[in-house]
């Protein structure tokens, strides 16, 4: 085998084994508002929401696969395991909205 293709085989076989890493998204809640309102993520990423209101928030997906509670002065989080725009809202607060679009 020529050092060329021993450099090419290696270079496949280290791009295969190497998982590419996970990223935390946070959003931050103020004043009864998501913001950034609209993310960017992708499968197996985290979203993390940090709740800066002295009010207990909730970020639930409009499509019921998940629900995040989150308290006064807390953080809460979920990870990303499909791809899609994901809608989400305050139960407590139906004015708040957000939306994460997750990458394959």
């Amino acid at each position: 085998m020529t050092p060329e293709r021993i450099a090419f085989v290696a270079s496949v076989i280290l791009s295969l084994s190497v998982p590419a890493r996970a990223e935390t998204i946070q959003v931050t809640i103020d004043k009864l508002v998501f913001t950034p309102a609209e993310v960017n993520a992708k499968v197996g990423d985290t979203v993390e929401w940090i709740n800066k209101d002295a009010l207990v928030h909730t970020a639930t997906a409009t499509n019921g696969d998940w629900n995040v509670n989150i308290p006064a002065s807390q953080r809460g989080q979920v990870v990303m395991k499909e791809p899609g725009a994901a809608d989400y809202y305050c139960k407590l607060h139906p004015n708040m909205k957000g939306r994460i679009v997750v990458a394959p």
